[in-house]
């Protein structure tokens, strides 16, 4: 499940899921970046909720030579990988552990649509 599921308004509905790792690297930097004590209140409220609710997967290996091959394809379809390298590690994810990888920003994987099985929250089941 990408990040922008876990900070959305709606969740990913009654489906099981999984995060990686680097999900809570993009939760703890965007607290740490917030500048309003509301709002770094609330983010740490969401991070909390994820860390408990969720046993992240590692980077393995795998996922590593994964993530390699996928910003590879991105760089040799005219992409700019190193700007999307937390896209790029949870698409890893999401293909070494053959699920769906579930996100409101499908524009963002487009370029590595047909590596990657990219969907909406609500296409979840499907």
């Amino acid at each position: 499940m990408d990040t922008s599921v876990l900070i959305g308004d709606d969740g990913p509905g009654d489906v099981e899921a999984a995060i990686s790792v680097v999900s809570l690297t993009e939760l703890h930097f965007g607290v740490l970046l917030a500048t309003d004590d509301d709002e770094r209140a609330r983010r740490t409220d969401r991070l909390a909720a994820v860390e408990s609710t969720f046993d992240p997967l590692p980077v393995t290996p795998e996922i590593a030579r994964a993530w390699g091959r996928l910003a590879a394809a991105v760089r040799q379809r005219g992409g700019q990988p190193r700007r999307r390298q937390i896209d790029l590690a949870i698409a890893a994810t999401a293909s070494v552990e053959h699920v769906p990888l579930l996100t409101h920003n499908t524009a963002d994987f487009q370029i590595i649509a047909d590596l990657v099985d990219v969907r909406l929250p609500a296409q979840a089941g499907g």
